[in-house]
């Protein structure tokens, strides 16, 4: 359990979760997430289910979990496009499993990508499918704002959505949101402007930062130019009820060292902007 602090008011409140997604040791696989979130102090961990098998298997996640006593805080959801057929060609059943996988792991949220814009048939069923899986298993299903792509061979200006109706899942509606300030940084988008649409809805945030480049960084928070750390304090100020998640790329660490000083780096971020 999470414990309650006191502000300098008197009010009592939640201390914010910080978790550790396994994409964030990529290329090393899901079981050393595990390990440095328990040798950092993270809260948790965000597991996403990709071409890892451990990733993918529910009893070895509950091993590694209690090994570490690190508990998985939510599952990510296999929707990028490298894992198109991980569990499953068909991304509903991709999405249903994801639910189910929480639900046994004790996690409390889902995060999922909006649809692409060819896969049209899940695009007009997923608004439903959503509310049906949250109803159903009481899960967060947290959608996460995207970005535009920028085609092979066009010009830096050039960008299109690769995702139905669009990256900015507020354009729909949803009962739950992820935010994550990578992705506003590759979009172009104000993220604290797109943290007040998402409103009360907003359940899961993936902390990271960006440069503005058209790609998904994930820099170690505080090394670009989104707002990280206003993000983190208005979150306390708003009495946010969800988890922020460090989801940063360590793919280019030369050593272990190297990897565990950048978590570091970001878990103190995030620390120190949330409060903690």
């Amino acid at each position: 359990m999470t414990p309650a602090r006191a502000h300098p008011a008197g009010q009592w409140r939640r201390d914010i979760p910080i978790g550790l997604s396994t994409a964030a040791v990529w290329p090393q696989p899901a079981a050393t997430a595990f390990q440095l979130a328990a040798e950092l102090g993270y809260d948790g961990v965000e597991v996403m289910v990709w071409a890892d098998p451990v990733s993918q298997d529910i009893g070895a996640l509950e091993k590694l979990s209690a090994a570490h006593n690190v508990p998985i805080l939510a599952i990510h959801s296999p929707c990028l496009l490298i894992t198109q057929r991980v569990w499953s060609a068909d991304p509903e059943v991709r999405l249903r499993r994801s639910v189910a996988a929480a639900g046994a792991l004790g996690a409390d949220t889902v995060v999922v990508h909006p649809p692409f814009r060819w896969q049209r048939r899940y695009a007009d069923t997923f608004s439903a499918l959503v509310s049906e899986l949250e109803e159903v298993s009481g899960i967060a299903v947290a959608v996460e704002n995207m970005f535009p792509l920028r085609p092979l061979g066009r010009k830096r200006q050039v960008r299109v959505s690769g995702f139905r109706p669009s990256p900015d899942p507020t354009d729909v509606g949803y009962r739950n949101y992820t935010l994550d300030t990578s992705h506003t940084s590759a979009a172009h988008m104000d993220a604290l402007e797109l943290a007040k649409r998402m409103g009360p809805g907003l359940r899961h945030v993936h902390l990271a930062d960006g440069t503005g480049a058209p790609v998904d960084e994930h820099l170690v928070p505080g090394r670009g130019d989104q707002p990280c750390a206003k993000l983190c304090e208005e979150l306390v100020a708003n009495q946010f009820a969800g988890t922020v998640v460090l989801e940063v790329s360590t793919r280019k660490a030369r050593t272990r060292e190297d990897r565990v000083a950048d978590l570091a780096e970001a878990l103190l971020f995030a620390r120190l902007h949330l409060g903690r």
